[in-house]
């Protein structure tokens, strides 16, 4: 394909490809050479949708439910987000505060072109969701990236915050559960957080809680839940990884309106609404039986432990306990500048790239994620290829000196 010179906006040559899908396509370029690779590297649940949400939307089809919809999504789903939020969440969310939209990505998006100026700063914890930095850059703000520590399970401080707030501050945007770290903020650690905010006039808050369905710790809190900051708050929330229902691409926020509005204006000119029947099988999930969900969340659990038991034997590694979601964020700082006997590894880009070449198993550096001393393993895959890849890991790693 040939390009043509000066074309192209300096918006999308400026924008950065996502790593994970980056190594996923790696990770298959080698398969294709008859490699027996195991990719760790896709957030994506190895389980099926399960059969009440399929057999909603199959309802729906046959029912002729393939029309245009309302914008901000079905009113009977915002209803049931709005049952979801008051059950879940302790967040007592009405109809024109739902925007239901084609992804949780879509959702973010709407909202930082909703927020932001030209100039407007946006606080990132690091470790954070590849995609935060781009979807900040292209709606004109800039990207703060705070740093955090394993010996924090990458939690950012309320010192942290406060110090990273000034005149141009307009957002703090994290999840919880986090992807990549899994780390889980409990609610005295929230509070804290949503004091600094409060003491503020105009900073928002944007909450990914896209996994708030795999969760360890017994019980996931909610940023939004705090009065002093709730109008200044938005919740994102969505369908793909607590129902495996990735490629139906359905998410929502619940929001202040006049935040809610605004993301409604922008989406009806982007997108319009998300898909009909989608939105029904959506209803569903939300309301139907949670069993399925909770039943992945314990097959979740019993993998991190299998992975966390094996990353820890590796001599070099640093490894903590992840509360949520299905990945972890191990240090492997030791290893750069290490030798393989050809090359020195450079870097954890170079490692990551070393262990697919060596080992056969794909693993997403951190830089993308703001933090260059790890790697992501995602456990959402089945526990024996799990073992193996750690184990190939393991014996990859040996090799440098």
């Amino acid at each position: 394909m040939t390009e043509t010179p000066g074309l192209l906006s300096r918006r999308v040559l400026d924008m950065s490809e996502s790593a994970t899908l980056r190594m996923a396509q790696a990770a298959r370029d080698l398969r294709a050479t008859g490699r027996d690779v195991i990719s760790l590297s896709v957030g994506q649940p190895d389980f099926d949708t399960p059969q009440h949400i399929k057999d909603a939307a199959i309802d729906a089809l046959r029912a002729g439910h393939t029309g245009y919809t309302p914008v901000p999504g079905l009113p009977e789903l915002r209803e049931a987000i709005c049952t979801k939020f008051r059950r879940d969440n302790g967040l007592d969310f009405q109809v024109n505060n739902i925007v239901v939209s084609n992804g949780a990505k879509q959702s973010l998006y709407n909202l930082c072109l909703a927020l932001l100026d030209p100039g407007d700063e946006v606080i990132l914890p690091a470790p954070y969701w590849v995609s935060y930095t781009e979807i900040v850059k292209q709606a004109g703000g800039v990207p703060v990236v705070v740093r955090t520590e394993i010996e924090n399970d990458f939690k950012i401080t309320p010192r942290q915050l406060e110090d990273s707030i000034n005149d141009r501050t307009k957002a703090l945007l994290f999840s919880n559960p986090c992807n990549p770290t899994g780390s889980v903020y409990l609610e005295e650690e929230l509070e804290r957080l949503a004091r600094v905010i409060a003491a503020t006039d105009r900073v928002c808050v944007i909450s990914d809680e896209i996994y708030e369905y795999i969760n360890f710790t017994g019980r996931h809190a909610s940023i939004g839940r705090y009065e002093a900051i709730r109008e200044r708050t938005a919740t994102v929330n969505g369908f793909s990884k607590g129902f495996a229902m990735t490629g139906w691409r359905l998410g929502y926020v619940g929001a202040p309106e006049w935040l809610s509005r605004a993301c409604s204006k922008i989406q009806g000119n982007v997108t319009s609404g998300a898909c009909n029947f989608n939105q029904r099988a959506g209803i569903a999930a939300l309301l139907g039986d949670l069993t399925p969900s909770r039943d992945m969340s314990d097959v979740y659990l019993r993998r991190r432990d299998l992975a966390i038991e094996r990353l820890s034997r590796i001599p070099g590694l640093k490894v903590n306990r992840p509360q949520g979601a299905f990945y972890i964020f191990p240090d492997a700082s030791s290893y750069i500048g290490k030798s393989d006997g050809e090359g020195v590894i450079g870097s954890i880009d170079a490692l990551c790239d070393y262990i697919l070449q060596s080992a056969a198993v794909a693993v997403v550096s951190g830089s993308p994620f703001g933090d260059d001393r790890c790697f992501r393993i995602s456990f959402a895959t089945a526990d024996g290829l799990l073992a193996e890849a750690i184990d190939r890991i393991a014996d990859a790693l040996s090799r440098l000196n």
